[in-house]
């Protein structure tokens, strides 16, 4: 999938959806398009990196 994305010299591109985090996280990009309009890096929400570990009672017993 490929996600229109606008470089801090005003520059526009198309990228590849799994570049669109490293470009925000490098401060590359001031904005890039969702299907619902234009987000701003650091004005419009974004969403957060998931947290990939579970912290919780594990709840599987393995009984099948």
């Amino acid at each position: 999938m490929l996600i229109q994305v606008s470089y801090n010299d005003d520059r526009y591109d198309y990228v590849k959806d799994f570049m669109l985090e490293p470009l925000i996280k490098s401060g590359a990009i001031t904005r890039f398009r969702r299907r619902s309009g234009w987000v701003r890096i650091g004005v419009d929400p974004v969403r957060a990196q998931r947290n990939t570990t579970y912290s919780g009672e594990e709840r599987r017993t393995g009984t099948a």
